[in-house]
Parts: C-alpha cells; sequence; structure tokens
C-alpha cells in the first residue's frame, strides 16, 4: 500500500451483494466514490478549503478477486497519481476484511465552473491538496490537458 495513499473504510451493504455472493461490479464503482468523497472532506475541507467541483470523464477498474460477503467493510486506498492543467487522476485500491486487495478503480476527474459546466484549471491551493495525496518522489504534475 502506498505511504502517501488516503486510506478510509467504507461499509459494505447487503444489497451490494448479487445473487451469486460476491459483490456485484457496479457496487466496486460506489464504493470508490465514497472513498473519493471522504478524500476530498478530509484533504479539502480539513484544511479550511471547498471542495472543488469536478465531474468524472473517464474510468477504469480492473476487478483482481471478488470481495465475499464475510466482508462487511472494505479498506479504500486513493492516491492522486497525475495532475493536469484542468484534471487530476486517482488511483484507488479496494481491499476485503483481509487485507486482499480485489480491485483498483482509476478515475480521471474534471475541475468544473458550475455555473457554467465547463472545465476551469485546478487552483494552486488545490494543486497543493492533490500533491498531497501523490506518491513521494512521483512526477504528477503536467499539462497534458
Amino acid at each position: 500500500m502506498n505511504e502517501s495513499a488516503h486510506s478510509t473504510h467504507v461499509d459494505v451493504r447487503w444489497s451490494d451483494f448479487d445473487r451469486f455472493g460476491h459483490i456485484n461490479n457496479v457496487a466496486y464503482i460506489e464504493l470508490a466514490q465514497e472513498a473519493r468523497n471522504i478524500f476530498a472532506v478530509e484533504e479539502f475541507v480539513g484544511r479550511g478549503l471547498p471542495v472543488p467541483a469536478v465531474f468524472v470523464k473517464h474510468m477504469e477498474v480492473d476487478y483482481l478477486r471478488p470481495i465475499l460477503p464475510d466482508t462487511t467493510q472494505v479498506l479504500v486506498t486513493t492516491s492522486v497519481v497525475r495532475i493536469g492543467t484542468t484534471s487530476f487522476t486517482t488511483r484507488q485500491s479496494v481491499f476485503d476484511r483481509n487485507g486482499n486487495e480485489c480491485a483498483v478503480v482509476t478515475c480521471v476527474q474534471v475541475a468544473v465552473d458550475v455555473a457554467t459546466s465547463t472545465p476551469r484549471p485546478i487552483t494552486a491551493s488545490e494543486v497543493k491538496v492533490l500533491q498531497l495525496g501523490a506518491p513521494a518522489n512521483d512526477e504528477t504534475s503536467d499539462n497534458a490537458d
């Protein structure tokens, strides 16, 4: 697990499980989204900043192993792996109760102007917070947007 990653526990709901006895593929995305929201509140609001408005542009999920009903809470780590001009990318790992990595969720999020619903540059203060969630000694900033 990445030392600089934000970690949080997310409760698994009964409705997250499918008829085959494991968490449904869509539930992994919802668990990751809940962890990203917690990351935003703890990292931005915790530093006296508002949570930036973002839209999800792209998401990929690699399902590594099933999460079974004996898991009532998952651990989700969130790292910022890229920061661009208007967007940033997070990588999240979802772990079951035994510490097994069960899914990896990569999500590109675009900062938006709420009034116009159009992309806007990520502010310097937002970059500073996002860099706190970046792996050590990693070049996360670019201008590829």
